[in-house]
């Protein structure tokens, strides 16, 4: 099937809610431009450095997500121009966005990444210290950041119990968020293999790779 095949499949069982990040890590540019001209225009991917490289090469009007854990070091090479960084785990990485934002004078949007799955691979933090980050006064301080929402990454598994308890773990830790926030309005969950699932838990937000672009390749 072709990459304009699988995004019209998936795009038309979309909610109107529900934002599609098209996971393209790995994929070659030519393979984005076949999604943008398909119309897909928000794509997601996890490495700084080959983020940096496609936007260079595609057009300027693609919104581009950080999807992968980031290393506070590496932040100042996308600042300038990415829309979304999902991972976002800690108050010290929020002040290294803050901090580089500020170069650009960009206010950059970020969800806070909450652990929600039982693997110890995963990065993230607890519905607690997220609540205590956006009520501290050192957050409230930074200008050129914003909190949008979570993002979580279930355990990679094949029962769908413990991933739907997972997902409903990132939904009540959104809404107790934004009884202290009211703007928070993401929720970026669910990927390839279990999307349809996340939105019946509340996704606003999924992250779709090899459904849209076929498996990857990560011999090179």
């Amino acid at each position: 099937m072709s990459i304009k095949h699988n995004l019209s499949k998936i795009t038309s069982l979309l909610p109107k809610n529900v934002t599609l990040v098209a996971v393209s890590k790995t994929k070659p540019v030519s393979d984005l431009m076949e999604a943008y001209n398909a119309g897909q225009r928000i794509f997601g991917e996890n490495k700084i450095q080959e983020m940096v490289e496609k936007h260079e090469q595609l057009p300027k009007d693609i919104e581009w997500h950080m999807i992968g854990h980031v290393q506070r070091n590496k932040v100042k090479y996308m600042a300038e121009f990415v829309n979304l960084i999902h991972g976002v785990d800690s108050l010290k990485l929020l002040k290294e966005i803050n901090k580089q934002a500020k170069k650009y004078d960009r206010v950059i949007s970020c969800l806070l990444q909450i652990k929600i799955a039982d693997e110890d691979s995963k990065f993230g933090m607890s519905s607690q210290e997220a609540k205590e980050l956006i009520v501290s006064e050192e957050f409230s301080e930074l200008k050129n950041v914003t909190i949008t929402g979570v993002m979580g990454m279930a355990t990679f598994t094949d029962n769908t119990n413990q991933i739907e308890q997972e997902f409903k773990r990132l939904k009540v830790t959104f809404e107790l968020l934004k009884t202290i926030d009211n703007s928070l309005e993401t929720i970026s969950m669910g990927m390839s293999g279990d999307y349809s699932l996340a939105i019946d838990c509340g996704s606003t937000m999924i992250r779709v790779g090899s459904s849209i672009f076929g498996s990857r390749n990560y011999s090179n």
